[in-house]
């Protein structure tokens, strides 16, 4: 590899790490919202998951999802219905921020 290309590399990579994507803005908000401890917690499951993903990564997941349709559709109708899931239990659920914002006390 050429000094150019790798410095491009680093270059890209450094503007990516700068920009906040939706992992920090998740962070963030989990923070601001539920406190220090609801931040730290939101910290630990990005980097488990981004630490899993890699993982996979290196072990083939993804050429095996590349190469089996099916394995794929499994896994997407999986997340899709792990979302739905969470979705449904965030409808449902009482939280005091929610109840509170309802309720004016004058």
């Amino acid at each position: 590899m050429e000094f150019s290309t790798i410095w491009l590399f680093i270059v890209a990579a450094t503007t990516l790490l700068i920009i906040p994507g939706p992992a920090v803005f998740y962070i963030m908000a989990r923070s601001i919202d539920q406190g220090k401890k609801a931040g730290l917690v939101s910290v630990l499951g990005v980097a488990l998951g981004g630490s899993i993903h890699v993982l996979a990564g290196a072990i083939g997941v993804s050429a095996i999802l590349m190469t089996s349709a099916t394995a794929f559709h499994i896994v997407k109708y999986l997340g899709a219905a792990y979302l739905i899931y969470l979705g449904c239990k965030t409808l449902l659920s009482k939280s005091e921020s929610t109840t509170s914002a309802i309720h004016f006390t004058y």
